[in-house]
């Protein structure tokens, strides 16, 4: 099933409290989730990162098996294509459990887009800075605002609530 995907990150402070935004739609442009992750304390570039790790994890659970996923990000783009080198040890970490759920994929895309043809992502990524600071969120709390699918681990009975924001320990940085 291909998958259409668009995330951002973000930071407010840089470093400060930060978020991941994704969403994905189906090849038809039905939009199937809308989540963010919050983040107490992080970097624009850890946010990015974040989103992408988010959006592989999330589209794995949809059941895709291709991803064209986009970003605003021109620097989280080169480096997932291998057109620039990651210099940041923290980055260099992330960027390899990144490679290895892309390899759960027939194929997996990342381009670039201005900041303008990525707003609902951004808009996620500042309605879960929001609710977090708000609400006193956990690092690491997924914040979800649609979901609207069957994930696989329902359909094998482990009971999920997918209303229910959880914290993810995936998502440490």
């Amino acid at each position: 099933m291909l998958l259409i995907i668009n995330i951002d990150g973000g930071s407010r402070g840089n470093p400060g409290i930060g978020a991941s935004g994704v969403i994905i739609k189906d090849k038809d442009g039905k939009t199937l989730i809308k989540q963010g992750l919050f983040f107490k304390k992080c970097t624009n570039n850890q946010a990015e990162y974040n989103a992408l790790k988010l959006a592989l994890s999330s589209a794995k659970e949809i059941g895709g098996n291709e991803l064209k996923i986009t970003s605003d990000s021109e620097l989280l783009v080169k480096q997932f294509n291998g057109l620039y080198k990651i210099k940041n040890p923290d980055l260099k970490i992330l960027m390899e459990e990144i490679k290895r759920l892309a390899g759960n994929f027939k194929k997996v895309t990342l381009g670039h887009t201005l900041r303008a043809g990525n707003a609902e992502a951004d808009e996620i990524c500042n309605l879960t800075m929001d609710a977090g600071k708000k609400n006193n969120f956990v690092d690491g709390y997924l914040y979800t605002l649609l979901s609207d699918f069957k994930s696989k681990t329902a359909q094998s009975g482990v009971k999920t609530d997918s209303k229910k924001a959880s914290q993810l320990e995936l998502f440490d940085l």
